[in-house]
């Protein structure tokens, strides 16, 4: 299949590896020319622009930030090459997280050009992503959907669809990175409950993750706060905090109240003040061990 996929950050690099590695014909840009070089030697072609990537695309994916980066490339005055160079029958798939309002503008921009759209955000971090080991959350039709399944099949571990309307999808995925921090958030106080009162943070994992949850993201996380390892940030706490806010706008437009959503954002942008917004998004547990007055280990 003819692929053109826009955007080569810590999990775009590895899903377009992956497509390689299966035998799609690829052809990637990303602003930063220097991340394609890898890819080039993989035998992708490396275009010079977002719209040249869609020139000749079967399917075109995006797997940028935000909704800044999207819209600028799919939907801005300068990116309306892009939608205009996708041809007819073409599907734009955004693995992106992004909001419910840009996936529904997007969806509608796709279909006045004649073209087909899905949304299909990930969960998981870049290392499942190395090993295709991802979960794609897919909302829209299911035809497209099918069409689409050997390029999931590259890259995933598996394909959860939801619903005919792609939002659907960008809902379930901003609602589970809530259901994440949420954890983060329990993990980070009461690993600074346990440290301030002279029980090992460690040991008390071990007791949660054995007698409570038996969780690999409990496990996984859990020792990223407990050993402090914020650095290299495999998804930056920044992005949390646009995450969270996203799903607050979600569930403001649906009349939902979320108010530990509410209290999350607030611990992200306590750590985003304080000048953490690159480390990890688990950088939370440095949060709540700066307002418990504990010292890091550096």
């Amino acid at each position: 299949m003819k692929v053109g996929f826009i955007g080569l950050g810590n999990m775009g690099q590895a899903m377009a590896g992956n497509l390689l590695k299966a035998g799609h014909e690829l052809t990637v840009y990303n602003r930063t020319r220097s991340a394609a070089d890898q890819l080039e030697q993989a035998g992708a072609k490396v275009a010079d622009s977002a719209s040249s990537a869609a020139h000749n695309a079967e399917v075109l994916i995006t797997m940028l930030a935000n909704d800044a980066a999207v819209e600028a490339t799919i939907l801005s005055e300068e990116g309306y090459s892009t939608l205009e160079t996708l041809k007819q029958g073409a599907i734009h798939v955004s693995m992106s997280t992004i909001s419910v309002a840009l996936s529904q503008k997007l969806a509608k921009a796709h279909q006045a050009a004649g073209q087909a759209y899905l949304a299909a955000p990930v969960f998981g971090r870049p290392d499942a992503a190395a090993a295709a080991k991802l979960w794609i959350v897919a909302g829209g039709e299911s035809e497209l959907i099918e069409r689409c399944r050997p390029l999931f099949d590259a890259m995933g571990q598996g394909v959860l669809t939801v619903g005919e309307e792609p939002w659907t999808a960008n809902l379930v995925k901003l609602t589970g990175n809530f259901m994440i921090v949420s954890m983060l958030e329990a993990l980070s106080e009461a690993f600074a409950l346990m440290q301030k009162s002279g029980v090992e943070p460690q040991q008390f994992l071990e007791i949660v993750n054995t007698a409570l949850f038996k969780s690999p993201l409990y496990e996984k996380y859990g020792s990223i706060i407990v050993e402090e390892r914020y650095e290299p940030a495999s998804f930056k706490l920044n992005l949390g905090l646009k995450d969270v806010r996203l799903v607050l706008e979600a569930a403001e437009k649906a009349a939902v109240p979320m108010p530990l959503a509410s209290l999350i954002r607030d611990q992200f942008l306590s750590g985003v003040a304080r000048g953490h917004g690159e480390i990890d998004w688990a950088g939370l547990g440095r949060v709540s061990a700066e307002n418990a007055g504990i010292s890091p280990l550096t």
